[in-house]
């Protein structure tokens, strides 16, 4: 195993439910090799597995076949060392945006503990709704409110499951850029899904393309495109074509891809 550039590991990875006593395969032999600091993008069709494969490596869903490791010890249950972030911003409504990014943080001193909210309710851009309560926030604020809580807790990979596919065109446009900085700032491993193939331009590193279920990586495509990104400029449109073109071809899929 390669160390330190190497932190997140799957290998081999399967995953399967049963319905009416029938085995439906989800998930089928996927490798990734994530690096530390990287930004990665999944973009696949509706039920691909692109969801449950961000659980699974959050330790929220058990896998049938292969390992998830993280720094050399498997994941198997959900810890601080991976924060998630859904569509929805899943804040506690009778709790303040301070509260809610307080919350699960524990054996730590008050002093720490202020200091780390003060610290993420800046780095977020909320500075001045501490003490609002969800249903006061547009739902872009909410979403940055969900994000510091996530990563209030330092976690070495964050996962965003289709964090602004709620949003308008223009909020969704400015939280790209919201997420970037704090990725620059912070250097946390990032992995978004999304069906917004622009999206996973403008913020990934590499783009891994899933084929339709059995979910296996179909291609892996590195961005050498110079951030901050140009959405009209010819490098980007070429990817962009290069991806689109990706779900229309026919016998394509490689499932023991290694990024």
């Amino acid at each position: 195993m390669k160390e330190n550039n190497e932190e997140l590991i799957i290998k081999d990875l399967g995953k399967s439910y049963t319905v009416n006593y029938k085995e439906i395969e989800i998930l089928k032999n996927i490798n990734i090799n994530i690096k530390k600091g990287e930004f990665i993008s999944i973009v696949g069709h509706s039920g691909c597995g692109k969801s449950t494969l961000l659980k699974i490596i959050a330790g929220l869903v058990e896998h049938k076949t292969g390992s998830v490791t993280l720094n050399g010890r498997e994941i198997n249950e959900p810890g601080t060392k991976v924060g998630m972030v859904f569509q929805d911003h899943r804040l506690l409504p009778w709790l303040t945006i301070k509260q809610n990014i307080s919350f699960g943080l524990y054996d730590i001193s008050n002093t720490e503990k202020e200091r780390l909210i003060s610290d993420h309710i800046k780095l977020v851009g909320l500075k001045g709704f501490e003490n609002a309560y969800p249903h006061q926030l547009s739902g872009g604020m909410a979403q940055r409110a969900a994000i510091a809580r996530a990563l209030v807790h330092k976690p070495e990979v964050l996962l965003l499951d289709e964090p602004f596919g709620a949003l308008d065109a223009l909020t969704r446009i400015q939280m790209q850029k919201e997420i970037l900085k704090i990725w620059e700032k912070e250097k946390t491993t990032m992995i978004l899904v999304t069906h917004d193939i622009d999206e996973s331009i403008y913020l990934g590193d590499k783009i891994v393309i899933m084929s339709s279920r059995p979910g296996t990586i179909k291609k892996v495509l590195p961005v050498e495109i110079a951030r901050p990104r140009d959405r009209n400029s010819p490098d980007f449109s070429l990817l962009r074509r290069q991806v689109f073109d990706e779900f229309f071809v026919e016998n394509s899929v490689v499932s023991d891809y290694v990024i």
